[in-house]
């Protein structure tokens, strides 16, 4: 049996009291973390193979089914305002389109020809990059999408919660991250879907950071489309260069972005 599917260390739920219910939750999310650290180094031999094509304009495309397809969509939407990418970079795609992110698709985990037509609409090249994100490792949408790409040259990895998953047999880089039964019997969302969650912000950040989106710790690409990011900025801007919030905000607004602001004084100091 698959770990995904292994029955939960606690029975007779609809008897416990609410705080007994929580304590249980967050003891199996105590886990998740320490099952990720396991995987560092593979995920960290992706992260260079995958900086290497970034860097010459390869992208890098997330497919999933469910929530595991949702993750994925999250991730990459979050990557154009957060370093100021276009948002053809990072693109997440899920079985059934769009209509799936709010609700279930009858079937369309089930298709071994959907993701790469999917994957199509999008031209993919050699230069690209997929990761076939599936608990379970056994979803047809996912193990037939890296299939398609790793025979059309494209770099394939997975994120899995089971060992030895089909799923991670089709990919040159396999992240399995087995975190144990779940709370409730087979349900991925918790913690395989915490699990997803935090390698994909794995990824995504520190391929980032290695495309040089950061600059010492600062998010001086993000894009300022609301006033408490104005406001980060602002700050930033003052932190790096000296100058008073009223200056930082005005050479915020005149560049569009925070490091454009900072090179802007720092040049002009100079001068």
């Amino acid at each position: 049996m698959k770990t995904t599917e292994a029955n939960s260390l606690y029975d007779h739920l609809e008897s416990e009291s609410i705080e007994t219910l929580l304590l249980g939750i967050n003891s199996e999310d105590q886990k998740v973390a320490l099952a990720v650290g396991k995987e560092i180094r593979a995920i960290s031999s992706f992260v260079a193979a995958l900086c290497k094509r970034m860097t010459n304009g390869g992208r890098l495309f997330y497919i999933g089914a469910g929530t595991s397809g949702r993750l994925g969509i999250l991730d990459a939407s979050e990557c154009p305002p957060t370093f100021g990418v276009d948002d053809n970079v990072v693109i997440g795609i899920i079985a059934g389109g769009d209509i799936a992110i709010r609700k279930a698709v009858e079937n369309a985990e089930d298709s071994v020809t959907g993701a790469w037509e999917d994957l199509l609409k999008h031209t993919p090249t050699s230069l690209d990059t997929v990761i076939g994100i599936a608990a379970s490792g056994t979803t047809p949408y996912v193990i037939h999408g890296v299939k398609y790409a790793r025979k059309n040259g494209l770099l394939t990895a997975c994120i899995t919660c089971n060992n030895n998953s089909l799923l991670a047999e089709h990919v040159e880089h396999p992240i399995s991250v087995v975190v144990g039964p779940e709370f409730i019997t087979g349900s991925t969302r918790m913690k395989s879907g915490t699990a997803q969650k935090m390698v994909l912000n794995m990824i995504s950040t520190t391929a980032m950071i290695q495309l040089g989106k950061i600059q010492g710790n600062k998010m001086v690409d993000m894009q300022l489309s609301n006033d408490k990011l104005i406001a980060r900025g602002t700050r930033m801007i003052s932190e790096e260069t000296g100058v008073d919030s009223t200056v930082a905000k005005e050479y915020l607004l005149k560049h569009g972005s925070v490091r454009t602001a900072i090179n802007a004084i720092i040049d002009g100091a100079k001068d």
